[in-house]
């Protein structure tokens, strides 16, 4: 039986600069992925070294895990990995996604959800050029101008996004909040390591058909008949590079 939201429900968002209790990796070697994951198809002496394991997708902020469970199928040999700063809600994505392996054995292995803080601690997580797919769904706006440097989205995360993003990965980024749609933008195309997906471009992406509405906020968004915006953005090859 799937987990019940009603239980695991708390505030719409958490102050990322606040001091919380988490515990993380001192680098990513340090990080044992065997017990996030299940990988059947892995000899014994791979599982013990945890060689095989490498994160490639990462939905950062993932709520509920609606991304997660919809493209655990797509990309049956792909690693994703959730990473959600509210306790409650990171709880709730770890009992669905055992509740899900529970009801379909063989699946949903290869997805997994921690509780931490991306805006602090990814690089802990991730080696460079590591990722090849990054997603930021619906992040919190934080409306006051004052506090626009707390968006998930700034001058100084690009960089570390850009770090663990592999040349030629993507970051695709949904929101219903148009300011903050054209800040992301913004943010994005002044980047020297990166470059805006445009439209014909997109065509094909097996990731862009689902990504407006399979979370629960997007879902909201549509009941509400409200207006979504998504873009995403190419990691190129760094220009100063030697």
């Amino acid at each position: 039986m799937l987990p019940q939201k009603k239980y695991y429900r708390q505030r719409a968002h958490s102050n990322p600069i606040a001091d919380h209790c988490i515990e993380y990796p001192r680098c990513p070697d340090e990080m044992n992925w065997n017990d996030l994951y299940i990988c059947d198809n892995l000899e014994d002496e791979s599982k013990e070294s945890n060689k095989k394991i490498v994160v490639e997708f990462a939905d950062i902020g993932c709520g509920y895990g609606g991304l997660l469970v919809t493209l655990a199928p797509k990309f049956p040999e792909t690693f994703m990995l959730g990473i959600e700063i509210r306790v409650k809600v990171s709880d709730y994505v770890m009992d669905r996604i055992k509740a899900l392996r529970t009801q379909n054995p063989g699946t949903y292995g290869n997805i997994a959800c921690i509780r931490s803080n991306a805006m602090k601690y990814l690089p802990n997580y991730f080696n460079k050029g590591q990722l090849k797919k990054m997603f930021f769904l619906y992040p919190d706006p934080h409306f006051k101008k004052a506090k626009h440097k707390w968006r998930i989205i700034n001058s100084s995360l690009l960089a570390e996004y850009a770090y663990v993003l592999c040349e030629g990965g993507l970051v695709y980024t949904v929101t219903d909040v148009e300011d903050l749609h054209e800040w992301m933008v913004k943010h994005f195309t002044e980047h020297p390591l990166f470059e805006k997906v445009r439209g014909k471009e997109m065509e094909g992406d097996p990731v862009i058909d689902v990504l407006l509405d399979c979370s629960e906020e997007g879902k909201k968004v549509s009941r509400n008949n409200g207006q979504k915006f998504l873009a995403a953005f190419k990691r190129v090859a760094d220009p100063f590079a030697v």
